[in-house]
């Protein structure tokens, strides 16, 4: 990394006191930058100053470093010069993500991983259940690339499931992504999400507000869904349970002046009440990229080919074909059915049956459910 782009070593190190001392919090901290003008300052001032913006707690822990500081600017020092592609952004630096103003709560500083410019990019954010249905993760996939292809960065948490399809989908268009991390930089969570994550630095960008070392902690998961929600024009929620970390990113995101949207589902999968809680709230419903699109009046998409628009969408893996006129395919319905339910629906007998299920599972276009169901998978 160029020297320029470094803050001096004693300014970072005044930064990471201020966020790191306990019983300071970001309101606190913003309090004190607001008296001061800059952490350095606020370290300058008397312990009497302090006790007119914060509590008698946090002037008194004010007065000493926090536990492991030194280790820890050495490390992020360390960290910042060890790549061009990492970053250290406070509120003031002008590469500063201008969406995150909007929040009532903004971080006071940001860790990024990847390229900055997608940071201040128009941005979807796509957020949805760890545990998706087949259909769901396709959906999600499909509707990120079809993003990507519009213009659209596609911002996401990295978690399993809906998240990580979004950020795949994202990475097949010409797109970017964002994933907003609520660990440290120096750790990926979960584990099985590593070439992703890096993958994502590479060719987008990580980003978080906690520091190095920072643990998967679960109160830190709602701090992380509010930059989700900030970072973007709007938040599509694919696929979520009434109780799920989902919803509250679609609440953060009302919050923040943001449109919420939701796709509807089965009226028998769990994870689609949510979704369908969201629309009897008001969010709107999303059949299709484009919906999503001319609710923002984002024109990218319509200056592009029709077909590129539809095969965004719609297209199906390499080597698949859906045939609509397939008499298994319209037996299936839009639900999960049971082998016996086909036999009624079709009239084939049981070799028959298997043998054409079989045919479509091998073309990703029938997938099998526990408990012996079976569910298209539809991409129109």
């Amino acid at each position: 990394m160029a020297a320029a782009a470094l803050m001096p070593q004693e300014e970072l190190a005044a930064w990471l006191r201020l966020l790191e001392t306990p019983y300071v919090g970001r309101l606190s901290a913003r309090r004190l930058l607001a008296a001061f003008g800059s952490p350095e300052a606020v370290f300058d001032a008397s312990s009497s100053a302090w006790q007119h913006l914060v509590d008698v707690r946090a002037a008194n822990a004010l007065k000493t470093e926090p536990d492991g500081h030194g280790q820890r600017v050495e490390a992020t020092w360390a960290w910042l010069q060890a790549n061009e592609r990492h970053h250290l952004l406070v509120m003031g630096d002008a590469r500063y993500p201008a969406a995150l103003m909007d929040l009532p709560d903004p971080p006071l500083a940001l860790y990024v991983m990847g390229d900055l410019a997608t940071l201040n990019q128009p941005a979807m954010a796509m957020v949805g259940s760890r545990h998706p249905s087949p259909q769901g993760r396709e959906d999600a996939r499909a509707f990120a690339k079809a993003f990507s292809q519009a213009g659209l960065t596609v911002v996401s948490g990295l978690a399993l499931g809906i998240d990580g399809a979004a950020h795949e989908g994202a990475l097949e268009g010409p797109g970017s992504t964002v994933a907003v991390v609520a660990t440290g930089l120096d750790r990926v969570y979960p584990r099985s999400h590593h070439d992703l994550a890096h993958r994502i630095a590479s060719e987008g960008a990580l980003i978080s507000e906690f520091s190095l070392g920072t643990p998967p902690v679960a109160t830190h998961f709602p701090m992380r869904n509010r930059l989700i929600a900030g970072l973007s024009l709007g938040t599509l929620v694919v696929e979520a349970a009434v109780q799920s970390g989902s919803l509250i990113t679609a609440r953060l995101a009302t919050e923040a002046g943001r449109d919420v949207f939701a796709m509807p589902g089965s009226i028998h999968n769990p994870q689609s009440r949510g979704c369908h809680a969201l629309i009897k709230q008001g969010a709107k419903l999303v059949e299709s990229t484009q919906d999503v699109l001319d609710e923002l009046n984002f024109l990218a998409i319509k200056r592009m080919p029709p077909d590129l628009v539809s095969s965004a969408e719609t297209s199906p893996s390499v080597g698949a074909a859906v045939v609509t006129d397939d008499p298994l395919w319209i037996a299936l319905g839009h639900d999960p059915v049971t082998l016996d339910v086909l036999q009624i629906r079709t009239g084939w007998d049981a070799a028959r049956l298997s043998t054409h299920l079989f045919e479509l599972e091998m073309g990703v276009q029938v997938t099998r459910l526990p408990g012996g169901l079976f569910q298209r998978i539809e991409r129109g």
